[in-house]
Parts: C-alpha cells; structure tokens; sequence
C-alpha cells in the first residue's frame, strides 16, 4: 500500500455537551498543520468529527430529555458552526451514528471474529464511565480510575472480547523499531510500561447500551464504544467505501489526541490494525492539556471557556495565535485571558501590526506608495538572511509538530525586520540625496520581509496573512511555500494604507499587576506620542527613589509564565519583587546582578506575593527587553541620581 496523501486526524468528540477551548486547542493545532502541508504542495486529508454512541450519550440525553440521536444533532450542529468559526479546513467530518461508519464497524468485526481475533465469554471488571473505559482491577489506582481519577462501577455481564493479549509482543517490538511512533517520548515511555506490565483481552460489547452499533448476528450486544470510535479513521479514509482513496491516503501521517486518550489510540489501536493486516499509522501525538490552576478544562468539571466568545470578543486570528503560541506543543499550558491580551498587544499589534504600519507609512511618505527597484548587493543582506533562517525553522518545527516553536521562528523575522528600521534609519537616507538607492533598497527589503512574514503566517492564521498580501499590492495566489524565496515582490506594486491589523487592548483582568505594571507586556505601555513635550521639573524627578539593587536570588512564580521573583539586596534591607521579565531573563541570568530598582513604589500584590518595589527595563519596538543597570560596580543600596 503506497500513501500519496498526508492524513491527519483529531480525535472525534462526545457530542453529549457544547465544546470549549481545549477542543478549540486540538482542532486548531491539527488545522494549521493541514494548512502547512497544503502550503508545501501535499495532497492533505484531514478529518474530524463526533462519537456519538455509548452509556455516557444515552445519560446526558436523558438529564436533557432528550433521545440520543436528538441530543447528538444538537451539539453536532453547534460542533460544526464553531469550526466554521474557527476556519476549520476539515476534508471530513464523521459522525459514529452514520451507516457508512456502521458498516466499516459491522464488517471489521465479522472479520475479527472469523479469524479467531474475537471471542464470546464474561467479563467482570470496572467501568468508568466519564471516559467509557473498562478495568481490571489490577489496573485501579486507589480503587478509582487509573486515567482521570474518578470513581468506577463494577460491572459482570457477558461479553465479546477481541485477543489483544496475541499483539503484544508484536506490538512492544513496533516500539522499539519505531521510536518516534508515540509522541513526545514520555508518552512512549509510559505506554511501554503499560504494555510491559502484561495486555489482556479487550472487552468489546456492552448488553445495557442501546445506542451503538449492534454486533452483527447478535443485536443484544452492541459494540463498545471504543472499538467503534477508533475505527472512524478507516471509515474517513475512505474503507470500503472509496478504496482508491484509501489505498492513497492510508495508513494515517499523524493521529493527533490529548494525552489522557494516547493509550486508546497507542496500544489498542494499533493491535486492532495489526488484527486487520493493515499498516499502524506514522505517529501518534498526545498533546497536554489547557489547564486553570492546575485542573484540566473538561466538561465534566464544568470549567468550561466558550471558544465562541473569545473569538467575538478578540477576533478569530488572536485566538488562533493565542492557543497555537502560548503553550508548548506537546506540554500542558495554563489558559489565562489576560495572556491572551498580551499576546496581542506584544506580538500581534505592536511587533506585526506596527512593522506593516511602519514600512506602508515610509513607503508612501518616501517613494509615493510605490514598491522601487532592487538592486542586490547595495544592502547588506541581514534581512535577507533573516527571513531565510526563518523559512528554514518553520519547516523543521513543523515537521517536529513543534507548532509554537514554528510561530517563534516567525515572530523572529517581524523583530528583526523592526530592528532593521532602527539600524537603517531610513527617515535619515531620506534626508540624504546621495543616499537614495539605498533607501530603496531597506523600503524593498521591509516589504519583502513582510510578504515572506505573510506566507509564512498562512498555516496558523485564517485572515491576516490576505490582509497583509493586499496592502502590500499582493493576491492570495501567491501564498504558495516556494514563494517564501526572496525577491518575488515586483518593483512598482502600490501599498496601500489600511486599518490597524489588531487594536491593543486595555485590560485590567488582574488588578493587582494593573496598579504595579512590569516593565513590559503586563500592562499597557503608553505611545510615545502620549508623552508630555512640556518635562517636569528637578523636584518632580527628586520623587523618585532609586536604587542600585543587587540580586540575590531569583525564581519563576508558580503558575506564572511571565513572572519572575527576585530576592534584592538593597543596602542594610532584602526587599522582594515580581516582574514580569520571564520571557527575557532566566532566573540564572540575574542572580548576582546589579539593577535599578524604584524604591518607593508603593507595594502591591501580585500572585500573593508582596511585591517592594519595581527594577527598571528598557524596551525598544522590536520588542527586545534591556534590564537597566550600572556599568561599574557599585555598592547596593546607592542612590541613582
């Protein structure tokens, strides 16, 4: 079987309650990567979708009194209008409930059972049912489920299973010849363990269920809803149905799944297949969670964030950034709206937003609006370079499904494009009549700089990048991979003046930081053009107490990705402050370090810790931070005047 097509999956989804942000979180990531494999000219198959049957469907339907089926339309229809929302480019969308997945069903099991791979007798064990899982007691932990941690109910009924305990040793030998099959590494380690410890058969149809799929030639029985959920990536592939299609589009490139299901689709999955004599998929990646304070976002805990509210509330591109940058792909992420507005403010409107402002303000202001000439060679090529490191990053993060590190390698082309405002100044070759080919040549490279940046984007944002294109008097058509090489913008194209890419936004989610702001990305900075022109006076500037500060120590705050707590020395006094300086320093960075602190800011605090005042930062617009210090060594404790 020769695959043609790059298939990715999500897992498919209990339609029993509406979604919330950690199915927002897998789906987008899935989407990007389907939009980034496109991007490079593959044939893409990427499908999701809704599983719909089992005890936990059937009890959610009636505390809503409601059939089943009803319920399932329900939230399927709102599933559907939220990854319309989204931009969800799914190829398909499965419902378990649909007589096309019921054959694939039906005709897999009769195969299993005829070749002896499935056999009748009882099972005794436990169920929970939040994840549908059934245990052996050997399993439990503290007599709860091994999983989630919730209480299970002993169950005693008669029973098909299907002979997982054969695939066992075949399947601890595809470990070790596949390294990379379970992703990341911890997540292969443990499923290692598990399998090592001894499979038993799999239990695989239920009796007290009645909205599943029936086992063929036996309807008291109908089929567990686990077997029947994971074969939904055969019937999306086209089994059976379309065997052109499948023959190119399996086995499967990635399934991607939250961690607490890797097991499912890690040891059960893949001894399904080899039952079937058909080929395991490439790789399975069991992403973290999205956490608040320390507890998952689930349904079942009902701390749910409504995907739909973010989006109508901050725009469809933020949100999409937000969940795609903020956590590391793989890791579990703490989910927090005002990280949410800092990205945007930092990332999207500040570095991205003003670069496009930027470079379309001195286009107009230098050259009329009009893109000029290129000549290669007259402009030392540093941008040029950036930008092609930049392409060569996101290919390796992207095939890493390092999606965050990815949006880093981008985020590094926009600042150093600001930073190349700065080191060129073109304002100033402006001025300078013999400078004139020069100043073409840095208007060119911002533009081009800012193409290659839109290409680039196109995987992970569904708006922005066209926005982009069309001020700088480019189409969509070009978003292509091999446009990322430099120098496809043509001489002549007219920019063209537009809205600002994303509005900052004043928040004050978290009052105690917006009465004692970080120096960067806590709170809103103010414009430089809000500055008073008029000074203030020696007494005003006298108010001011600082001080040369020594760091003593200095440890992330828990929970807090952008803060750091410092442990000053400050003459005869130890004083401690938060900053929000973790994204620029580590803790090791600053320890035994001179700063400047402002002494007699009045204490706040922040993640209950008293912070005693605040260490100087400077920050220019590529948003690169600079902690202020002295230059020589000087005692702790001076007065900085």
């Amino acid at each position: 079987m020769s695959r043609q097509t790059w298939f990715i999956t999500t897992p498919i989804y209990y339609p029993s309650d509406n979604l919330h942000i950690g199915h927002a979180y897998t789906t987008v990531a899935a989407d990007a990567l389907a939009r980034y494999h496109r991007l490079r000219g593959e044939e893409v198959w990427f499908s999701t979708g809704t599983d719909e049957h089992g005890q936990k469907m059937e009890r959610a339907a009636r505390d809503q009194g409601l059939e089943p089926p009803a319920l399932a339309d329900r939230v399927v229809s709102g599933v559907k209008d939220l990854w319309a929302t989204l931009h969800i480019s799914y190829d398909d969308f499965v419902r378990t409930s649909e007589p096309r997945h019921a054959a694939v069903v039906q005709a897999l099991f009769e195969q299993l059972k005829r070749q002896g791979d499935i056999y009748k007798g009882e099972y005794a064990g436990f169920y929970c049912e939040p994840d549908e899982a059934l245990w052996l007691e050997s399993r439990l932990v503290d007599g709860n489920c091994p999983d989630c941690g919730r209480p299970v109910t002993r169950v005693t009924e008669e029973s098909y299973f299907f002979r997982m305990s054969r695939y066992q040793d075949r399947l601890l030998q595809h470990f070790r010849d596949h390294p990379d099959f379970v992703e990341p590494a911890s997540r292969l380690h443990e499923m290692v363990n598990f399998v090592e410890q001894g499979l038993e058969d799999l239990s695989i149809s239920r009796k007290d269920v009645r909205f599943g799929i029936p086992v063929p030639d036996d309807p008291e029985h109908s089929v567990y809803v686990w077997f029947d959920a994971l074969l939904n990536y055969l019937t999306t592939a086209g089994y059976l149905s379309e065997p052109s299609r499948f023959s190119r589009t399996w086995p499967a490139s990635v399934h991607l799944v939250g961690k607490e299901i890797v097991r499912f689709h890690a040891v059960i999955w893949p001894t399904i297949l080899m039952a079937l004599g058909l080929p395991l998929p490439d790789r399975v990646f069991g992403h973290g969670w999205l956490l608040l304070e320390d507890t998952k976002i689930s349904k079942s805990l009902g701390n749910l964030i409504d995907p739909n509210a973010l989006v109508g509330r901050y725009g469809v591109d933020a949100v999409r950034y937000y969940l795609l940058r903020e956590v590391p792909f793989g890791a579990d992420g703490i989910y927090s709206e005002r990280a949410l507005v800092e990205r945007i403010n930092v990332d999207l409107a500040n570095d991205l937003g003003n670069l496009l402002h930027r470079t379309v303000a001195m286009v107009t202001q230098f050259n009329g609006g009009v893109v000029p000439p290129y000549r290669a060679g007259l402009e030392a090529p540093s941008l040029r370079r950036a930008a092609e490191l930049a392409v060569a990053a996101v290919e390796e993060a992207m095939d890493r499904l390092e999606l965050h590190r990815a949006i880093m390698a981008i985020q590094g082309l926009v600042r150093a494009a600001n930073r190349y405002i700065e080191d060129r100044r073109p304002w100033a070759l402006h001025r300078d009549p013999g400078a004139r080919e020069f100043l073409d040549d840095v208007l060119y490279n911002l533009v081009e700089a800012l193409r290659v940046t839109a290409i680039l984007l196109s995987p992970f944002l569904v708006e922005t990048p066209e926005r982009i294109l069309s001020v700088l008097g480019h189409d969509e058509a070009e978003v292509r991979w091999d446009a990322t090489a430099w120098g496809a913008t043509v001489p002549g194209s007219v920019v063209t003046a537009t809205d600002p890419l994303f509005r900052r936004i004043d928040s004050h989610a978290d009052e105690d930081l917006a009465e004692h702001p970080s120096p960067r990305g806590e709170s809103p900075e103010p414009d430089a053009a809000a500055v008073s022109p008029s000074g203030i006076s020696i007494d005003e500037f006298r108010r001011l107490d600082l001080r040369v500060a020594l760091v003593r120590e200095c440890v992330r705050v828990d929970n807090a990705d952008r803060l750091l707590k410092l442990t000053l020395e400050v003459g005869e006094e130890t004083r401690t402050v938060v900053s929000g300086i973790a994204a620029h320093y580590a803790p090791a960075d600053l320890v035994g370090r001179s700063v400047v602190l402002v002494a007699n800011l009045k204490p706040a605090t922040i993640r209950q810790i008293r912070s005693e005042g605040m260490i100087l930062a400077a920050s220019d617009g590529d948003g690169s931070l600079s902690i202020v210090g002295p230059w020589s060594d000087i005692a702790a404790g001076s007065r900085v005047t």
